[in-house]
């Protein structure tokens, strides 16, 4: 990764389904928990991987459906495949170390001799994964006999079950453990080792990630029992790994307090901004800050008070200037003064949430920050492309930023464009 100079203060390593993403979440708190302290504190100087049993069809298809953040690492389809930020650039090292003994169209062969294996979808079938489905009672014969089969034509696989009903066939070399691995191994030959790396999962295909050395690890508290009974067997005694007592995100969030690799407490736990000291010299906190108050502002979950206005005024420069994506300009303080007829107009159905956070400092006491701004409201996304220019100020005044500059654009694609609601 080029985006750090020094080696990242922490990795997180995630599965998504039913780990990081909470299915059983609709109003997706423990995810947006998880956003906001991952953009106020630790974007600028760590790493977001996320590691999943996904296709690259069906990784996208789960970015439209959930405020996820955009990681600088993906790892797809149980480990086959290793992208890089939110072009997704292919590694193509990991490429050439997995065509190693491993031949797809045997794998097909061999496996149609098996009628308890049914095919999944054509998306999910990839240059070095086949999977099935297969129920539970008849998976560990099937696993075992085309093990021998595969194994007498000469090739080496791994033959991975989880979720009580996928199947997947890889080269040897891979999986998710196999793929972290090959990261570390390669941050450490560039001297960028992180300084600590936390792996989360909750099934069976996120028991390889637990067995790298030296990473810290939590099972979600909704971990299925294949992975318990994993841990169970292999690493009970391990005190770098824990089973959460929170769900998916919050149970992630839990387990970097409880292993002492940072902040912990996101903004979304602090009932005002006020409450909000965790990073003050950090661009991005002032950010998430500013969103938050202004997601609470439309959800009326913040007193409606000229005070509160007038304290958001504080901190944008008087003669600060709002480029509306459409391409108006208004003054900022005219912006805020325009919140007080919006209070309460999104009750209960208007999220908020900053991705892909990052600042540059351009003088002394001056940073540009790069954002992207997202919306949702009921079933329609917005997205702006989001620059503000911030000044530190003096601290005989107070901590924190004066917000300058505020330019947006709207992000090609992103859903709907209210440009009577969008405020900023």
């Amino acid at each position: 990764m080029d985006r750090l100079n020094n080696p990242a203060r922490l990795m997180i390593v995630s599965d998504l389904d039913h780990t990081m993403v909470d299915h059983h979440d609709s109003e997706n708190l423990s995810l947006l928990r998880f956003n906001a302290l991952w953009e106020a504190n630790y974007r600028h100087d760590s790493l977001l991987v996320f590691s999943t049993g996904r296709s690259p069809t069906l990784y996208k298809q789960l970015r439209k459906e959930k405020p996820m953040l955009t990681p600088d690492i993906t790892i797809m389809s149980v480990g086959t495949e290793i992208t890089y930020g939110n072009s997704m650039v292919p590694d193509n090292g990991w490429v050439q170390f997995l065509n190693q003994k491993w031949d797809k169209n045997i794998v097909m062969e061999e496996t149609r001799k098996f009628p308890e294996l049914k095919l999944q979808s054509e998306t999910e079938q990839r240059p070095h994964k086949v999977s099935f489905y297969v129920d539970k009672d008849k998976a560990r014969d099937v696993m075992r006999a085309l093990s021998e089969l595969l194994e007498k034509r000469g090739l080496d696989v791994k033959i991975i079950y989880s979720g009580g009903m996928d199947l997947d066939i890889l080269p040897q070399g891979a999986g998710k453990g196999q793929a972290l691995a090959y990261l570390l191994k390669k941050f450490k030959a560039e001297g960028k080792l992180p300084n600590n790396t936390l792996v989360c999962g909750d099934s069976g295909n996120d028991a390889e990630l637990f067995s790298i050395p030296d990473v810290y690890g939590v099972m979600v508290s909704n971990a299925q029992e294949e992975l318990l009974q994993w841990h169970a067997e292999n690493a009970k005694n391990n005190p770098k790994i824990i089973h959460a007592t929170e769900r998916c995100a919050s149970g992630i969030i839990q387990a970097i307090g409880q292993f002492s690799l940072g902040p912990n407490t996101s903004p979304r736990d602090l009932k005002c901004s006020s409450e909000c000291k965790m990073e003050d010299t950090n661009p991005g906190h002032e950010i998430v800050k500013f969103y938050l108050f202004y997601e609470r502002w439309r959800r009326a979950e913040v007193e409606n008070s000229d005070q509160s206005l007038e304290k958001l005024k504080a901190v944008c420069y008087p003669s600060g200037v709002f480029i509306h994506p459409s391409g108006v300009e208004r003054p900022l303080h005219d912006c805020i003064s325009a919140m007080k007829n919006c209070y309460g107009d999104k009750r209960k159905s208007l999220r908020v949430w900053v991705d892909r956070v990052s600042s540059a400092q351009i003088s002394s006491d001056t940073w540009l920050v790069k954002f992207d701004k997202w919306e949702l409201s009921g079933e329609e996304w917005q997205c702006c492309m989001t620059t503000v220019i911030l000044r530190s100020r003096a601290a005989s005044l107070s901590d924190g930023f004066t917000w300058m500059h505020v330019h947006q654009t709207w992000l090609e694609g992103s859903g709907a464009k209210d440009q009577t609601n969008w405020l900023f």
